[in-house]
């Protein structure tokens, strides 16, 4: 679980990142589950857009991403999901 403080920084170092994935019509999937872990082992830090078209409430396409790709929801704002998971091999971020 991140603290209070460490959802800050990430929130600060994630606003200037553009979203990587978005979600749309037909919501959330293995695929994109799967691609989503794969970019989060590079990154731990990304930003997924949730289209209008889409059928899902954006804080369940939250919940379903944070679950499946077993990483933390730092945020959601506004249409964009903020997600975080510290990398294995490729640790870039360092939390306060």
């Amino acid at each position: 679980m991140l603290t209070g403080k460490q959802k800050r920084f990430l929130r600060a170092k994630a606003h200037h990142l553009s979203p990587i994935f978005q979600v749309g019509k037909g919501g959330v999937n293995e695929n994109m589950i799967q691609q989503i872990i794969d970019v989060l082992e590079v990154r731990e830090l990304i930003k997924i857009s949730v289209l209008q078209n889409c059928e899902y409430d954006k804080s369940e396409v939250a919940e379903s991403l944070s679950t499946g790709a077993k990483a933390e929801l730092v945020q959601i704002i506004g249409s964009t999901i903020v997600l975080y998971k510290e990398s294995k091999e490729n640790k870039v971020l360092v939390l306060p």
